[in-house]
């Protein structure tokens, strides 16, 4: 059988195959109240019939003020747990299971408050965070796990990538402080030690972390430094690194089909922690190269989902890997 096929068990949850939906901002929220809409459910069902085994929904806020935009979803509320439920339950239907990925855009939020960020670079206007500011952001994630257990996610992603708060944090590009919180790499990851600490201590299911595993910029992190800080996550019970890459400086990036494999494989082979690819991935034996030749082990899909909400039966036709078809669609995928 096809290996994007295979189930893939992570600590006490078992996906039907590799397949992932990579979080992808809708900016579809009706009220910029946070609350899931009827196009949410529809958006994130269908891909759930189309047979993807892991449908992680966007970010989601954990504080109105930590927004990318105010059209996107929040958790910052219990007002946002029961939209949030009825979502994984439309997605638990169709066999797949439910993630969601919790954020905080730091000083890249575009809000009506002032945006927030670990230091002021250059003429930013932005809140320098407090070591009061910071404790209660690490009760929000804890807060926000909480509401995430109780929408019966199954899987919790913290996003520490693309040049949002965490991420701000982990950067000594945008991480000036001087205090606990900043200077070498080991002070640098010391939010994402508490956050991962506190939102460990209220859910029990599988944690994955977004990171940006290359900064394109010669004063960014290292591979050495993302492998010291994938180390430290595995060292925390973290499952899964889920590699992006870029966001901390504004640079045209190469892309093509993969270009971020290659960080995944490296981090996944020398942090010794399972690794989600993603990054262009669209042609189905691409997707299998990459899980056989053993450079990850779960297949992020992005932009080629919002194209294509059964690229997962397709796939299986063109790998010769036969899915269960939804009961109503049994007569076409015969």
């Amino acid at each position: 059988m096809a290996k994007l096929f295979e189930p893939y068990t992570i600590k006490n949850v078992t996906l039907k195959n590799r397949i992932v939906m990579s979080p992808m901002c809708m900016f579809s929220v009706l009220k910029e109240d946070g609350i899931v809409t009827p196009f949410h459910v529809t958006h994130y069902e269908s891909r759930a019939v189309g047979g993807v085994g892991l449908i992680m929904i966007e970010a989601t806020a954990i504080e109105a003020r930590g927004r990318i935009k105010t059209t996107d979803l929040g958790i910052w509320s219990d007002v946002h747990i029961a939209g949030l439920k009825h979502l994984t339950e439309r997605i638990h239907a169709h066999g797949a299971k439910a993630a969601i990925q919790l954020g905080h855009a730091g000083k890249k939020a575009q809000t009506d408050q002032s945006p927030i960020a670990p230091s002021q670079l250059d003429n930013e206007e932005v809140d320098v965070m407090t070591s009061s500011m910071i404790d209660h952001l690490i009760d929000q994630f804890k807060v926000a796990a909480i509401r995430a257990r109780k929408a019966n996610f199954d899987v919790i992603e913290l996003h520490a990538a693309h040049g949002y708060l965490l991420n701000q944090f982990l950067s000594p590009i945008t991480n000036q402080r001087t205090d606990a919180f900043g200077g070498n790499k080991e002070k640098r990851y010391h939010i994402i030690e508490a956050v991962i600490d506190a939102v460990k201590s209220v859910f029990h299911g599988p944690l994955f972390v977004r990171i940006s595993a290359d900064e394109y910029h010669a004063a960014g992190n290292t591979m050495a430094d993302f492998i010291y800080f994938s180390q430290r996550m595995k060292e925390q019970g973290i499952q899964l690194i889920d590699v992006s890459t870029g966001g901390i400086v504004n640079t045209p990036i190469d892309v093509y089909p993969g270009y971020q494999v290659k960080q995944a494989e490296t981090i996944k082979h020398e942090a010794d922690i399972p690794t989600g690819a993603v990054g262009l991935i669209t042609d189905p034996h691409h997707a299998e190269e990459i899980l056989k030749n053993n450079r990850a082990d779960l297949i992020f899909i992005g932009r080629e989902l919002l194209r294509h909400p059964y690229w997962a039966k397709s796939a299986s036709d063109i790998l010769n890997a036969k899915i269960k078809a939804p009961t109503p669609y049994e007569r076409g995928w015969a």
